[in-house]
């Protein structure tokens, strides 16, 4: 039924006493109210509240009347009649979920009624199942209620008077906000106009692009344009995140851009290299420039004062007053006399306090006393300061007013989102190697654990495409790069001197740092007291001559604080900021202590697969090959088949990562591995499956195999069910052979639903090709790659809903399997009509056939198979008379009706 004949029968004369027992009797008072006592629309509906005059069935009973006077007379209703039951309960639920919105009726009718109805009907609990005809009929009847609940609220007596209030509330709000913009701007024509147009300039340009810091790069460049490269962070807010006032703690994550929007002074804490220094250069050159980016605007009128700490105090200089801060920071530029001080006493100011951590210990105190006289002397300016973790205690700052936010580790899709964004301000050339790194981010374990923050994504992107597409072959050389960056590059370049009184260089650190992750790694842990960790550095000290010269609790707390490897989950705790690098330096300090036993002992544990070939990379030739040795003869000592396995192909992986080995021994293990790589057997590819992510890395090409090679490769990769093994897979979708593309369709329920309709089935060659799809969610990821598929199988977890998100593909379909359906299924697609299907594979119970269903369902159907168990009975002839073009019919009678021939 279209809108307007449900307008035309619901007049108002019918209708507006049914609504109007939705809201409640009209008080006394004008309802100008303070706004934290305004009355909202659940106080203005008769269901809610102590004086409540209709429960929730009349609501119900009150929907079942509007649905009923809706159609009366119209014959049949405009939806199915089967649904009845659950439209009404849809409409009730829109309509009591009118207590629930949080506005009061001036704010309703400025939304409108079309608008109104979409915020019921999205606070109202989803309807499940329900047809396109019902869904059409309960939004047009939500929004024809909503009209008549309007003009209601536009009768009461108070609502003019309400609505002349919040107008006046809102031009006094607008006046005052632009009363702010034109305190912050300078007169266009004066001296301070014409410096500010100039620094402003001056600092697009100094901050403009980012620089990768600890890398040698022969053939990219050392800078990127910051609007093309930059990525937005998240925040959250952290442990110490102060309740002064009675605010409470802000633990929801914002964008780290947009914290100052809504804090005006943030003190922002991050790991080494999670972006604290790159935001800071973002919102400068945000304030700084007129084309702003989405949600930036709040820094309009804005002008930033960048203070790198560590270069303000870098010779022991006492930390500046305002009319220095230019010259300290070095910016070349002389601005007009007291310009800092007028900007700042105007609230115009951005001061942005970078590296608490990058100053000494003992002058942290200063500069928050520092940071205090500025705050008491100018007001209404935005602060960010910046930390790592663990350099200032919890609530440092929470005293002046100061909300503590934590950069947060960067999801798997952000660090896609940056390589791509790195790969675009890289040039042109740079493009060819994105997709390869976006491979490996998925494929490479040790790869994707590095990269979970800017620094860290920088410089694998870089490495990558310096070696023109290929990271280092093995892991050990990508873990000295980032290790000599992390521990000695990074702040030697950056000109820091030596903030916390020492100076050490990369090698007696990492003899230190190894203490700890050898110490964790033998007893199976990932986080230690950090008492203990202090001792065990103590204990090494002595027999580090670079470090002995200092006393070991600095020397503890330098590997703490500046590393950048540890970090402080907690006061009491320390442990490595990506395991991976506790993998890496305890596999070095096993191989120097040549711990063997321990290596082997553990070989079959996944925990250690990482350990072992690292170990094999850090092992000298005898050293290494007397590793490999021993995992063999472990592999051969062994009865059970998964561990002999797993220790044969964790030989074979380590190979790459030794820099020296004997022909005889590198055949021998490559001998032992082509005995079970390709599998045989879908058994031995299960077998396989089961050694985990590990076999991804030895299963050959689809170009090397064979078809049934392929296949059983295929089976191995599909129970691999992780991300590593996509693309991989994606490799095989235009195999030629269809028992290989059939295998990956089957497998899509093993993986997450989206991204394997995007990396692997919108790549399948159609060709004799079933889609299967298995529920709702599979059917909607289909229906969005807009493919045009002749065969379909449908399976048991698909609803009436997953067929109407398949709707779109179904004219296209010429072939159709429903074997593993059910009856409400079934007869939802004979209630849509699919005039294009001409052959159809169905299941039956041992009642027989439903015929007049299929024929209703596929009228050009030629060809029908149908499948059912050993009671199946022979149908009549008579009974195909309702097919007018079927002419083949076959029946297969099994001992399981869901054993089917050929799939």
């Amino acid at each position: 039924m279209e809108p307007a004949l449900i307008g035309t029968r619901l007049a108002s004369a019918a209708i507006g006493p049914l609504l109007k027992k939705l809201l409640a009797g009209e008080g006394p008072g004008a309802g100008l109210v303070r706004k934290d006592a305004e009355v909202r629309l659940s106080g203005l509906v008769s269901f809610r509240g102590e004086k409540r005059t209709l429960t929730e069935k009349d609501v119900r009973k009150l929907a079942a009347t509007l649905v009923e006077r809706s159609w009366q007379g119209a014959g049949e209703p405009p939806f199915p009649a089967d649904e009845t039951e659950a439209v009404t309960d849809a409409l009730a639920a829109n309509l009591l979920a009118l207590g629930d919105l949080d506005m009061d009726d001036v704010q309703a009718v400025r939304l409108g009624h079309r608008d109104l109805a979409r915020r019921l009907r999205a606070a109202a609990p989803a309807p499940d199942g329900l047809s396109t005809d019902s869904a059409l009929y309960l939004e047009t009847m939500t929004e024809w209620a909503c009209l008549h609940i309007l003009e209601f609220f536009t009768k009461r007596s108070t609502f003019i008077a309400r609505s002349l209030v919040e107008q006046t509330r809102a031009q006094a709000e607008l006046l005052a906000r632009v009363d702010a913009v034109l305190t912050r701007v300078p007169a266009p024509e004066s001296e301070d106009a014409a410096f500010e147009r100039r620094y402003l300039a001056h600092l697009a340009k100094k901050h403009g692009s980012l620089t990768i810091y600890g890398v040698d790069l022969h053939h990219s460049p050392d800078e990127w344009p910051l609007d093309m490269a930059y990525l937005s962070l998240e925040a959250t807010g952290g442990e110490g995140a102060h309740e002064t006032s009675g605010r409470q703690r802000d633990q929801a994550s914002v964008r780290a851009d947009l914290a100052l929007a809504r804090h005006e002074k943030i003190l922002l804490r991050g790991l080494a290299g999670s972006g604290k220094t790159t935001l800071v250069q973002w919102l400068t050159v945000s304030a700084a420039t007129e084309d702003r980016p989405e949600g930036m605007a709040y820094l309009r009128g804005r002008v930033p004062f960048v203070l790198p700490l560590r270069a303000l105090t870098r010779h022991g200089e006492r930390l500046p007053s305002p009319d220095r801060f230019l010259s300290a920071a070095g910016c070349p530029l002389t601005p007009p006399g007291g310009w800092t001080d007028r900007v700042l006493a105007a609230g115009r100011g951005l001061v942005l306090v970078d590296g608490i951590d990058e100053i000494p210990e003992a002058e942290r105190g200063r500069a928050r006393d520092w940071l205090r006289d500025l705050l008491g002397a100018y007001e209404g300016n935005r602060w960010l300061v910046t930390s790592r973790p663990t350099a200032v205690r919890d609530d440092w700052l929470a005293p002046d007013g100061f909300d503590e936010l934590t950069l947060a580790p960067m999801a798997r899709a952000e660090v896609a989102t940056f390589v791509r964004r790195w790969h675009q301000a890289a040039g042109p050339d740079a493009a060819v190697y994105e997709q390869p790194l976006l491979d490996s981010l998925r494929t490479a374990e040790h790869v994707a654990q590095l990269a979970t923050n800017p620094l860290m994504c920088g410089l694998i992107c870089a490495l990558h495409r310096d070696r023109r597409g290929f990271l280092p072959r093995g892991r050990k050389a990508l873990y000295e790069a980032a290790l000599s960056m992390l521990l000695s590059r990074r702040d030697r370049e950056r000109d820091m001197g030596a903030p916390t009184g020492l100076v050490l260089d990369e090698a007696p650190q990492v003899q230190l740092i190894q203490r700890l992750a050898y110490w964790l790694t033998r007893n199976g842990r990932t986080q230690m007291d950090r008492d203990r960790a202090s001792s065990i550095v103590a204990e090494a000290v002595p027999a580090v001559p670079d470090a002995s010269a200092y006393p070991p609790d600095r020397v503890f707390t330098h590997l703490l604080h500046r590393s950048g490897l540890l970090r402080e989950p907690t006061a009491d705790t320390v442990e490595f900021v990506h395991r991976t690098f506790q993998d890496y330096l305890a596999a070095k300090a096993l191989v120097d202590h040549w711990d063997i036993g321990v290596l082997v002992h553990h070989a079959a544990d996944d925990q250690w697969e990482d350990v072992i070939r690292m170990a094999v990379g850090h092992a000298r030739p005898r050293e290494c090959a007397e590793i490999l040795r021993e995992l063999l003869s472990a592999a051969d000592a062994t009865e059970d088949r998964r561990v002999r396995l797993r220790l044969t192909l964790l030989a074979a992986t380590a190979l790459d990562h030794a820099t020296e080995l004997s022909p005889d021994l590198r055949e021998e293990v490559l001998r032992r591995t082509g005995e079970v790589i390709p599998p045989r057997t879908p058994e031995e590819a299960r077998q396989l499956a089961e050694v985990g992510p590990l076999v991804l890395e030895l299963l050959g090409s689809p170009e090397d195999l064979s078809d049934a090679e392929a296949r059983t490769s295929v089976i191995t990769a599909t129970r691999v069910t992780t991300d590593a093994a996509l693309p991989y897979l994606a490799r095989f979708a235009r195999h030629p052979s269809l028992e290989v593309r059939s295998q990956l369709i089957w497998a899509w329920s093993r993986f997450d639903t989206e991204r394997y309709a995007e990396e692997v089935v919108s790549q399948l060659v159609p060709d004799q090709l079933f889609y299967t799809v298995t529920d709702d969610k599979q059917a909607g990821a289909l229906a969005a790659l807009g493919l045009q598929p002749e065969r379909l199988d449908i399976r048991y977890n698909v609803t009436e809903r997953g067929v109407g998100l398949l709707h779109p593909l179904l004219p296209h379909v010429r072939y159709l399997d429903l074997c593993q359906i059910g009856a409400p299924v079934l007869k939802h697609l004979a209630d849509l009509g699919l005039p294009g299907v001409m052959d159809v594979r169905v299941r039956v119970a041992s009642d027989g056939p439903p015929f007049e269903t299929l024929a209703r369902a596929f009228p050009r159907l030629e060809t029908l198979h149908i499948f059912g168990d050993e009671l199946l009975p022979s149908y009549d002839r008579s009974e195909l008379e309702c097919f007018r073009e079927l002419h083949s019919v076959n029946v297969y009678r099994t001992r399981s009706s869901w054993a089917l021939p050929g799939r």
